[in-house]
């Protein structure tokens, strides 16, 4: 039987993966509505690191699912929060029998005489795919991503698992709707599996963020790449955390909070598009605090009424305008909201937008404590469960994401910047319609479209 034959999306490679799963998600909604509703004694900690545990060696969606959940405000009880932040770019690889199988199957039998190299051994391993080094013969050093196997079946599985999860969790405590969550990852995390689609927004982004300095974007080797094979050109970078250590000076840790700043907003504020996953593994440091974007199959694009709504937001909060904060929330996809509900959800965009209305140089966080936003959090969801909930739109959940995740890199760089002046130096003169025609123009340039 074939690779392509083995990796359908079929009823047995789903079950499969509902066996390899089910004791990891099924006891998390399990032991959480046992402890709503029998009273059973659940040590949160200690179940969400065995989650954790169980999930970094599953790959596959459920263990991107985690990533981005573990930034979006009160999916999850803070415990698997802090466990699941954790689940990175770390997944253990697969061996070199895998490799050569994967390879054939895309590039053909000889596919190795395509490379003047080709490393064994991945150079990391993330929740779809993994990474091999290699050198083109005409000296190039390239990444090959490779995804795993049976990822399709693998991902329709998992968003069962996790829409049962949202399910319970929406019996025992109503404050957050997920359906439009579940909705909006299920169909991220399809696009995911497609790498030619990835192909386009690697593409894409070097067209917008040509004029940055200080972001670099690989390209794409278009001759060695398939739906499950990409190849593009290496960059090298250190991990963020690693450059920490180094202990840098605060001038090379600001400069590489504004061009992250500007890698992930000039996209958003001039072409309606945001990277939706800035985790640890989706970015490297250069030397002169310089930013290489590696990763690009969690990518949003926004029709022009939502942009505008988030630079509304801003304005409303600034001035301290509800009616404009009630027009920014239904542009978003916010219905039916009372005057109680929108004074909780400014409480969140409050903190959102916090740096943004002070025109001064400050750190992102100026409490010092823990993960980034989550004491915040925590108030405006015992408000919403108090008023009976809310059901975010499903276009809010990788701005928020996107935003929450960003904020963290600046807590952990310690960055003082003024990000006002960041902010208005890239509204300045919005125009939603402008904006709408150079999103056409790079959409058609590089084969995309639109979602619905």
């Amino acid at each position: 039987m074939s690779d392509m034959d083995t990796e359908r999306n079929s009823l047995g490679g789903r079950m499969r993966r509902y066996a390899r799963v089910g004791s990891a998600v099924g006891g998390l909604a399990a032991r959480v509505a046992g402890e709503r509703y029998l009273g059973w004694s659940l040590d949160k900690g200690a179940h969400a690191s065995e989650l954790r545990t169980a999930l970094g060696g599953l790959k596959g969606p459920l263990m991107k699912v985690a990533q981005i959940l573990s930034t979006v405000p009160d999916a999850l009880p803070k415990e698997y929060v802090q466990e699941l932040s954790h689940l990175q770019s770390n997944a253990p690889a697969m061996g070199w029998p895998f490799v050569k199988r994967r390879m054939t199957t895309e590039l053909g039998p000889g596919w190795q005489e395509k490379f003047a190299s080709f490393e064994h051994t991945a150079a990391s391993a993330a929740s779809l795919g993994q990474v091999h080094r290699a050198t083109l013969h005409d000296g190039r050093q390239v990444a090959a991503k490779l995804q795993y196997p049976d990822m399709s079946s693998a991902v329709e599985a998992d968003l069962r698992q996790l829409d049962w999860i949202f399910s319970i969790y929406r019996r025992y405590d109503k404050a957050i709707d997920t359906s439009q969550i579940h909705t909006e990852l299920s169909a991220r995390l399809r696009e995911e599996l497609d790498y030619a689609r990835e192909a386009r927004h690697m593409a894409l982004y070097r067209r917008m963020l040509a004029d940055e300095p200080g972001v670099f974007v690989p390209e794409v080797i278009e001759e060695l790449s398939t739906d499950r094979l990409l190849t593009m050109t290496w960059l090298d970078g250190t991990p963020l955390m690693r450059f920490l250590e180094g202990e840098p000076p605060l001038e090379l840790r600001n400069a590489f909070a504004l061009t992250m700043f500007r890698a992930w907003y000039v996209p958003f504020y001039f072409y309606g598009v945001i990277h939706g996953d800035p985790h640890l593994g989706n970015y490297t440091v250069r030397d002169d605090g310089s930013v290489n974007l590696l990763d690009f199959g969690c990518i949003r694009i926004f029709p022009k009424t939502f942009v505008k709504g988030v630079i509304d937001l801003y304005k409303a909060l600034r001035d301290d305008d509800e009616e404009l904060a009630v027009h920014a929330y239904q542009s978003w996809g916010f219905h039916d909201l009372d005057r109680e509900t929108i004074d909780v959800l400014n409480m969140w965009a409050r903190f959102l937008y916090g740096p943004l209305l002070e025109d001064r140089t400050r750190r992102i966080n100026e409490t010092g404590t823990g993960l980034y936003g989550r004491e915040i959090a925590e108030q405006v969801h015992a408000e919403l469960r108090r008023l009976n909930g809310v059901r975010p739109p499903r276009e809010f959940v990788l701005v928020d994401r996107a935003a929450l995740g960003l904020g963290s890199v600046f807590m952990h760089l310690k960055a003082e910047v003024n990000w006002h002046r960041l902010f208005h130096e890239l509204i300045e003169g919005f125009d939603a319609d402008a904006m709408e025609g150079r999103q056409s123009e790079v959409l058609a340039a590089e084969g995309l479209e639109r979602p619905d």
